[in-house]
């Protein structure tokens, strides 16, 4: 059964190197001499006097890269690039901020004002890239009540992060508290022709989700941020200034559709959910799987999750009898810490699993395409039939890990933990079930 194990982390890290930001961007976004195309829209860049490029995510850093390639040599720009890590080789033109995530921190917050700075300044003859992935409402962030501090902040993430809330659920407040989120950044360059590209980690039909949509129309409510700050006991859990700021009515409805600021804008995803499922399903099925591949349980807790991923697997096993079969997900599990603990979804995830597979010839995986799991320094974790039988050897008890939120803990002391380090890319997460006759 190591051979499973071993299997499915070979199936994730091809995965990984086979999505290239870089070359995605060459081929959606197409430049002949002055005149750019994306997604058949031509822009003349003789019309600009001005380029600005806003880049926030995970994957800020090889988005930037392709869009300086795709520009070169002719075209220079200004701008300002958020990202957890600093480049390998800065851009000239380009100021550079290591932001925090999962919780804001002071390069976050400086980001912001650089953005907001740079957008105040952009007019009609101004053409604005924004290029956002995963990770971005962290990593750019500033509170749209100018009596919140930084640590007001950061308590206010802490309280959406652990309260185990859907991500719909987290962004759709973070969206009505902050100046930057939800249609804010379109807004702030209202004049500006504005292009954003998309390196998602949400739902197909969900990009307004994505860094909870700066560029996009906000298509959430006050009530609905009110109603989730309620079902989830959230207010208690704020920051005094900003109850008083709730309490006192200020706050403002994001920017929808109709909205001046996106009649000059436009929306491209250079990479989805089908990026991600792609590669991976031929990876298995070049190992000798047969592979089908399920989004069906994102936002699930993760313990329904775990149930349901695993009975897909048990019936897809019955269907071909006698073959090693693989079964692929993707998307968020809600996993709400308990504990104070050392993990994340993903390693949750997996630990979920240990007891309900043991004793069979099933291995799960379960890793952030970030390389990012939580407070923890894995993208994750994988297990077999194998492992709770070596858990218990080792004296460990996966549902005592899991109750305490410290999967990372367990898998790293069986050295099942998967450490990548940042990729400098964020899809989705990615659950990978293998199992044999």
């Amino acid at each position: 059964m190591a051979d499973l194990k071993q299997l499915a982390r070979r199936i994730f890290h091809e995965t990984l190197a086979a999505i290239d930001i870089p070359a995605t961007m060459q081929r959606k976004l197409q430049r002949k001499g002055a005149q750019l195309v994306c997604d058949g829209a031509v822009f003349d860049l003789r019309d600009f006097e001005k380029l600005r490029v806003v880049a926030i995510g995970k994957a800020a850093h090889s988005m930037v890269d392709g869009l300086s390639f795709v520009l070169a040599p002719f075209v220079r720009f200004e701008g300002v690039v958020s990202a957890p890590t600093p480049p390998h080789k800065p851009v000239p033109g380009l100021k550079y901020f290591v932001a925090g995530h999962p919780l804001p921190n002071e390069g976050s917050w400086r980001a912001a004002e650089a953005i907001l700075a740079l957008l105040k300044e952009c007019d009609r003859k101004t053409l604005v890239f924004f290029l956002l992935s995963g990770g971005g409402s962290a990593l750019v962030e500033l509170p749209l009540d100018s009596r919140q501090s930084l640590e007001d902040v950061r308590q206010t993430y802490q309280a959406l992060v652990t309260c185990g809330a859907p991500i719909d659920a987290m962004n759709t407040v973070r969206k009505h508290l902050s100046a930057i989120k939800g249609g804010r950044l379109a807004a702030a360059a209202r004049d500006a022709t504005k292009i954003t590209l998309a390196v998602s980690d949400v739902p197909a039909g969900k990009e307004s989700a994505l860094a909870s949509g700066p560029t996009l129309p906000d298509p959430t409510t006050i009530a609905e941020s009110k109603s989730i700050i309620a079902e989830y006991s959230l207010s208690e859990q704020f920051p005094l200034a900003l109850r008083r700021w709730l309490n006192e009515g200020k706050m403002p409805e994001t920017p929808k559709a109709d909205a001046l600021a996106f009649r000059n804008a436009h929306f491209s995803l250079l990479l989805g959910m089908d990026e991600l499922f792609h590669p991976a399903h031929r990876s298995a099925e070049r190992h000798g799987f047969i592979t089908c591949c399920d989004n069906s349980t994102d936002d699930w807790p993760v313990e329904k999750a775990a149930e349901s991923l695993l009975k897909q697997l048990e019936d897809f096993h019955q269907t071909h009898s006698g073959q090693r079969i693989a079964l692929i997900a993707d998307g968020e599990v809600s996993s709400p810490v308990t504990g104070n603990g050392v993990g994340g979804r993903n390693s949750a995830f997996v630990l979920a699993c240990v007891e309900r597979i043991a004793g069979r010839k099933i291995a799960v995986l379960s890793a952030g395409t970030d390389g990012i799991d939580g407070n923890s320094p894995a993208a994750g974790a994988t297990a077999d039939g194998e492992t709770l039988e070596r858990a218990r050897a080792a004296g460990l008890d996966p549902a005592e890990a899991f109750r305490r939120s410290d999967a990372f803990t367990f898998f790293s002391r069986l050295e099942d933990a998967i450490v990548t380090g940042p990729t400098g890319n964020n899809l989705r997460d990615l659950r990978i079930l293998l199992a044999e006759p």
